[in-house]
């Protein structure tokens, strides 16, 4: 991943990545943990790095800054929700760095930033989910086989 990944575009996933890495967040989501297991005995160590580009798909568009003049904008809110998420997962003990804290870190800021009030966080994955696939297919399109 580039060292700047505000300004850098992502280069889009493929297909099956964007499905294996939903999967594993909407059954980790839905304390679903035989899904979660079997989604990462199939996934394997690939996994992780998968987890994160998705993370990097959901965060940095949301928290990138905008350039006001050093202004408070109406997006300058997000510092401070961002900020009281980490401190919500710190106090709930979750391990950053593994799979399941990856995934949960991706449903908590869905559900904190992403949604209205709390909302329907599945919803909010599913619609994350097609995002990632419709550009995944544009950049990687099926090929066709003639017969």
């Amino acid at each position: 991943m580039p060292e700047n990944t505000v300004t850098a575009p992502l280069a889009p996933m493929e297909p099956e990545d964007v499905a294996a890495a939903f999967a594993y967040i909407r059954a980790m989501q839905a304390d679903d943990i035989d899904t979660a297991c079997a989604v990462a005995n199939d996934t394997g160590p690939e996994l992780h790095r998968l987890l994160l580009d998705v993370a990097a798909r959901v965060f940095i568009p949301i928290t990138a800054e905008d350039d006001h003049d050093g202004e408070p904008c109406a997006h300058s809110f997000l510092a401070a929700a961002l900020g009281r998420l980490l401190l919500e997962l710190l106090c709930h003990g979750v391990c950053l760095g593994g799979v399941p804290g990856v995934a949960d870190t991706i449903t908590r800021f869905t559900e904190n930033i992403l949604t209205e009030d709390h909302g329907d966080v599945a919803d909010v994955l599913r619609q994350l989910e097609a995002a990632g696939m419709k550009q995944a297919m544009e950049a990687h399109p099926p090929h066709r086989t003639t017969a």
